[in-house]
């Protein structure tokens, strides 16, 4: 029985689609890059350390974001994917893209907490800092 979608119209719409979904992840990254950059600008002045925390934040936001349409490209192409070889490099630079990504988010978690504890500690007056690991 003759499948209703053949395989060369299915490897063709799943190319297409890694193609929107890599560019996607792409232009996310580079607005994340274009955004934090202004930030940087705006901030540059005040010479003070603490100031670029927040510039970090926003661009570790993007480039979270765009790994994640990097990720999902992989996934895509491993519907797809010809022979195992292949298959072995896409779960490779899956593996990557999975491993950056949380260590983003970690350092993003991070940086929020210390953020969030400088202000209580500026309300309330006092420092319990926790320490970064």
């Amino acid at each position: 029985m003759e499948s209703l979608v053949s395989d060369e119209w299915l490897r063709t719409a799943v190319d297409a689609l890694v193609v929107l979904v890599e560019a996607a992840g792409a232009l996310v990254i580079v607005v994340g890059a274009a955004v934090a950059f202004f930030h940087f600008l705006r901030v540059l002045p005040k010479r003070n350390p603490a100031a670029f925390v927040p510039v970090r934040l926003t661009l570790g936001r993007f480039l979270a974001l765009g790994l994640e349409f990097q990720l999902a490209s992989d996934v895509l192409r491993t519907a797809v994917a010809p022979s195992f070889e292949e298959l072995g490099k896409l779960a490779a630079v899956a593996a990557i893209r999975t491993a950056l990504n949380f260590f983003l988010a970690r350092e993003i978690r991070d940086e929020q907490a210390m953020i969030e504890h400088d202000e209580k500690k500026a309300q309330d007056g006092h420092d319990s800092r926790p320490q970064r690991p």
